[in-house]
């Protein structure tokens, strides 16, 4: 039995990361084929490329990526990938922006609706959350120090940031990609996307109301349709 118990174990583990990887993959090829729709030459489409190069960081197949591109430049036909953004409230007046690529919004709204509406949080009309964060370009490197600081506010840079040994730097997001195509020369990127940065943080001290924005986090995030969260929360307990 310890064999067999041993086997299960692994097996099911498998299966969860075979399941998670599965989902990282359906929402990898969403911001692709959404991307997509302003070009299909990574070259001339820097959104695009950064899709491209964050799947593959995920160890996508590129012919999941190919029918991505393929998908979302209209050459699969098919009901279109869109791109949208919710706003709401969660537990302890949290704000949370939730972008979503999915082919049908009548499926999509309802199950975010659904998933604030059980765990404590309601959704906000267009604007009503989204004025609480700046839109920024966000690059990160696994290094720190005084010339990487320099290096980034020559090329461009807003703000950076340091810490636990990475430097996340904040950029334009029309400044992106030049401010990344220069540090790339000299550091390797871990990640560089468009994002959107909290103005305030509010700090969650409360065991129950964490509790309550964790389980609502989740289920948004279950949802294959969503791409991205943004939040201006920090749980501390």
């Amino acid at each position: 039995m310890a064999g067999h118990s041993k086997w299960a174990k692994i097996h099911r583990g498998k299966a969860i990361e075979d399941a998670k990887r599965g989902a990282i993959f359906t929402r990898l090829g969403n911001a692709i084929a959404i991307a997509a729709r302003a070009g299909a030459d990574p070259d001339m489409n820097f959104t695009l490329r950064l899709a491209i190069d964050k799947a593959k960081a995920a160890n996508m197949p590129s012919s999941n990526i190919q029918k991505a591109i393929d998908r979302g430049s209209g050459k699969l036909g098919g009901e279109q990938i869109q791109e949208v953004m919710y706003e709401g409230y969660g537990p302890g007046g949290t704000a949370i922006l939730i972008e979503c690529a999915t082919d049908n919004t009548n499926r999509t709204y309802p199950e975010v609706k659904l998933a604030f509406t059980k765990h404590g949080g309601s959704i906000a009309e267009k604007g009503a959350v989204a004025f609480l964060f700046d839109h920024k370009g966000m690059i990160i490197i696994k290094k720190t120090g005084e010339d990487l600081l320099m290096d980034a506010l020559d090329a461009g840079a807003e703000d950076v940031e340091e810490d636990e040994g990475e430097t996340t730097i904040y950029t334009d997001p029309k400044s992106l990609a030049s401010v990344r195509d220069a540090l790339k020369e000299k550091y390797e990127i871990s990640e560089a996307e468009l994002t959107y940065v909290p103005k305030d943080i509010i700090k969650i001290t409360d065991e129950n109301t964490a509790g309550k924005i964790t389980r609502l986090m989740e289920r948004i995030e279950d949802n294959d349709d969503v791409v991205k969260t943004h939040v201006n929360f920090d749980i501390e307990v």
